[in-house]
């Protein structure tokens, strides 16, 4: 025992338990200082109520599987499906919300009840290990929706008018996008919000070929797509409240596809007019509405599905690319985000991941560097939009492709370190000429 705890990943990783725990129970204790549940207890409800995303506990059971055998696997989604029929049939006699999800939050717990009384050594390290990985992906979803409440509660205004002035450097995507999304008519709305809802499920799939071998090799892999997943989730929401924005079709409209800012907008404009330009001043709005806007982390998890499907099948790098476009294509035509707010996701997802890569492979010079960099292209793109969107609306043939350049640079950046990384194929040796004979 005391040999492992020497050992600096072992300690690394109860370093990183602990502050797991720590956050959760903070952020439960001020939910509940504004009269909310917080993370802990919704997720705690839902081992008896309806659960708000079945499919997400299931994806989270699918990683936890990664651990099993093939006939463990049989029984646990056999023993999930089994205890989520029997809930339904209850719920169907009561006439309460027709739900599912239950089963799989019992399996994700029976086996961490299995790994402490009936596993021993590195055998109940790993199940642990994989029933942690299936539940941090759903208490990272709880711990995302009171961020969202807090930000809504703490911040009685908004940023909005500063960004959507910005955004005319680069044309005001967002009110193009919206049109676009919206002469598809429902077929294409449906879809974009399919991927757009579905973005974790999306995650696991891709997690999933990545853990392919961990039931054979009895390890995980150094890295792979959830740690930044679930990293990029607990630390975007903290911008949330350093930069409160709840996005244009909630500031500028009711908009084509929800109920949008009703009458806390500014006024009914988003997606057909763009809003003239005014010296931009903070916008009080409601209590209720998330201010999740910068950065976009549906554009930065869009890129960290992108960039670990590159390895897999040609099926797997298609999906991943249309799930990129597509999520791009909804948090603009839905009116949820504005054009800058993508280009900081895009920088925050890459600083983050080169980070994380750099906790398994090592810190070399380069990869610090380009976390370094990084950072300070995220901090100045937050500067520029607070203050100086006025400069940026009217001088937008400098500012447009300034503000792709440096998300250029950054993922040029990442791409030339990446490529630093890849082991270098070993030529084989060549057989040593024979002498000719006479």
């Amino acid at each position: 025992m005391l040999a492992a705890l020497r050992r600096p990943r072992t300690i690394l990783w109860g370093i990183a338990g602990i502050s797991v725990l720590g956050f959760l129970m903070a952020l439960e204790i001020v939910a509940r200082r504004y009269g909310l549940p917080g993370p802990i207890s919704n997720q705690a409800q839902e081992v008896i109520f309806g659960p708000k995303s079945g499919p997400l506990l299931y994806a989270g059971m699918g990683l936890m599987m990664v651990v099993l055998t093939w006939r463990e696997r049989f029984i646990a989604a056999g023993a999930a499906v089994a205890i989520d029929i029997v809930f339904f049939l209850v719920r169907w006699a009561a006439d309460a919300r027709m739900t599912f999800g239950n089963g799989a939050l019992w399996v994700l717990l029976g086996c961490a009840v299995i790994a402490v009384t009936r596993r021993t050594g590195r055998e109940r390290t790993l199940l642990l290990k994989g029933v942690g990985l299936g539940l941090l992906l759903v208490a990272g979803r709880k711990t995302g929706d009171t961020w969202l409440l807090i930000t809504s509660k703490a911040l009685p205004t908004t940023l909005d008018r500063y960004v959507a002035t910005a955004d005319h450097a680069l044309g005001s995507p967002s009110w193009l996008m919206g049109r676009a999304v919206e002469a598809t008519g429902p077929v294409g709305a449906h879809i974009l919000d399919f991927v757009y809802a579905q973005l974790a499920v999306a995650a696991v799939v891709v997690a999933l070929y990545q853990l392919r071998n961990v039931a054979n090799e009895r390890r995980f892999p150094g890295h792979y797509l959830v740690r930044t997943f679930l990293v990029i989730g607990l630390v975007g929401p903290a911008i949330y409240m350093i930069f409160p924005v709840v996005g244009p079709v909630f500031a500028f409209g009711t908009g084509a596809f929800g109920t949008g800012g009703e009458h806390w907008a500014l006024a009914n404009v988003w997606p057909h007019t763009v809003p003239p330009l005014h010296a931009p001043q903070p916008m009080p709005y409601d209590d209720l509405t998330p201010r999740n806007c910068m950065p976009s982390l549906h554009t930065a998890w869009a890129v960290t599905i992108f960039i670990h499907s590159r390895k897999g099948p040609r099926f797997l790098r298609i999906a991943g690319t249309f799930w990129l476009i597509a999520t791009l294509t909804a948090t603009l035509g839905f009116g949820y985000h504005y054009g800058v707010d993508l280009i900081a996701g895009v920088v925050f997802a890459l600083t983050i991941e080169t980070a994380l890569r750099c906790l398994d492979r090592g810190w070399d010079r380069p990869a610090v560097t380009l976390i370094a960099y990084g950072t300070a292209v995220f901090a100045a793109l937050l500067t520029s939009y607070r203050y100086l969107p006025m400069e940026m609306a009217t001088h937008p043939w400098v500012f447009g492709p300034l503000l792709v350049l440096a998300m250029a640079s950054v993922v040029y950046g990442y791409v030339r370190v990446g490529r630093l990384w890849e082991p270098k194929a070993v030529p084989e040796p060549r057989p040593a000429p024979q002498p000719e004979l006479v």
